[in-house]
Formats: structure tokens, sequence, C-alpha cells
């Protein structure tokens, strides 16, 4: 092996060892808590099957961690979409931009998380999918059906999708800013029912994530979200109300600051109605 041979063949190692490194950063950590072991090993089956996950579920029921546990479950890295009203093609795919190469100016395309997901094999999780305004989800078309191809046109290349490429998209129905899901764009989902966990398991969830936190003041917390979600259910309620990330926010702060405060922090000022904040607060003190 000559010199020139010995410098590739250290180069070809060295972007191995970042690309691979890379891929383990990107794979999820897990810990979510299903409400029922039914509902975890459905998802893993049709994880398994490569069929299209669509998660439907409240603010803060853990749809993200839920991607992300399946994430860690396969050890499969992820890729993240963020949609938005302002969601674009180039957000999606990705860009072209010019680099200097051997002293020229090229134009080069920097792959956005639907390419990198497809040819790597990876997960792409879409959040907040009902948020996208259709005519840019309608890119995806030929990706989310039995073609699982892509035609990039900023390159004018077909991207056939790796075997292990996986789509998991999230809503949270009647949330502002959301529309409903295109019929066609649906029917290439299959769809898990994604509600808060409760009692039991919440305990668990808590205990675990704040293992210093005292039995007492976890068991307020419970009783408490207890009844903000009956409160969610009667209507007089948002569904964030009762995010499940908003509490554990508020338990944490809980370990430094009056319960109250917390909550308020946490919890009732995000809420926009003023009458909401105030029954959230009403609430709180019935326990705390």
């Amino acid at each position: 092996m000559n010199d020139m041979e010995l410098i590739s063949k250290v180069q070809q190692d060295r972007l191995n060892r970042s690309f691979l490194n890379e891929e383990k950063r990107l794979i999820g950590d897990g810990g979510y808590l299903a409400p029922s072991a039914e509902l975890w090993n459905d998802l893993l089956v049709t994880a398994s099957l490569k069929k299209n996950i669509l998660l439907i579920g409240p603010s803060g029921s853990g749809k993200t961690k839920l991607a992300d546990s399946i994430s860690a479950f396969f050890q499969q890295p992820i890729q993240v979409v963020n949609c938005s009203v302002d969601l674009d093609s180039e957000a999606l795919l990705g860009f072209k931009t010019i680099v200097k190469a051997d002293d020229q100016l090229i134009i080069d395309f920097i792959e956005g998380p639907v390419v990198k997901a497809m040819k790597n094999g990876h997960i792409l999780y879409i959040d907040e999918i009902n948020m996208a305004k259709p005519d840019t989800l309608s890119i995806l078309n030929s990706v989310l059906d039995y073609r699982r191809m892509l035609v990039n046109p900023f390159t004018g290349k077909t991207i056939i999708a790796h075997s292990d490429f996986l789509v998991i998209a999230a809503i949270n129905e009647g949330y502002i800013g959301t529309t409903p899901m295109n019929e066609a764009l649906a029917n290439r989902f299959i769809s898990f029912s994604i509600p808060y966990i409760q009692s039991d398991m919440l305990r668990e969830l808590l205990i675990g994530k704040f293992p210093h936190v005292s039995t007492r003041l976890v068991d307020s917390f419970i009783s408490f979200s207890q009844d903000l979600m009956k409160q969610v259910q009667n209507g007089l309620l948002s569904d964030e109300a009762s995010s499940i990330r908003s509490l554990e926010d508020a338990i944490e702060l809980a370990q430094f600051m009056d319960p109250i405060r917390a909550i308020t922090y946490a919890i009732a000022e995000k809420l926009r109605d003023e009458m909401e904040r105030d029954l959230v607060i009403q609430l709180a003190k019935t326990w705390m």
C-alpha cells in the first residue's frame, strides 16, 4: 500500500467512525411507559412491518417520547421534522448551497431529514403533521405509499428508501393552528390513540424520574393531575392543562419552591383563558 492509499484509508476510517458516532447520537433514550402492554406490543409489531405509524393524542401525552422509545428499542437512529405552517420542501428534503472545494466554488446539496432517513434506514418522526400545509406534505405521497421512493426536485435524483426506513407521525387533534388531515394522507398510516397515563403507571413514571421527591408530594401531584383530567373531560379545561410533560415540569420546580408557584409557572400560565388559569390554581390549592 503506497502513501496515498494509506492516507485515503485513514480518511475513510475517520469518516466511518464519524458516521457511526452520529448514528449512535441519533438513537433515542427510551423511557415511554405505555398505558397497556397491548398498545406497546402492537406498535412494535407495526414498526417491524415498516407500516407508517400515526400517533393521535393530546399535547403532553408522550407521543414524542413513544417515538423516541421505538428508536431505542430497535437501536435505530431517528430524524425529526417539527411541522408548522412555515414548513417548506427545503426543511423536509434539504437545500443547495455553495461550498469551496480544492479552491473552487461548487454547488453542494445538504440533505434534510427525509432524505437522510430514507437513504440510511432511519426512523422519520414527523411531529404535529397536521400543522403543515397539505401542499407541502404532498411531496411525501410517494414516500408514504407502496413505492417508498422520492424524486428529489432539487437534484433530480431518485431516492429509494432503505429497507429499514420507518415513518412515525404525530397529531394533536383540535389544537390551535392544526387542520384535519387529508383523507388520502391519513389512509397511508396505521393509527394509534395515545392517551395520558394515569394512576399507578403515572406514579411509577414520576417516582422513576424524580426519585428524591417525597412520596407524599408525588401522591399530591397525582391527585391534582386526576382532577385536571376530569375537568378536561368535562370541557372546563383545554387539553394542555393535563399535559404529563407540564406536570413533570411542575414537580421538578416544586423541589425548590412552593408547589403552588411551581404549578402556576409550569401549567396555569400556559393557558390562554383566565378562568382556566384560576381553575387550575384552585385545584392545586386543594391538594398542595
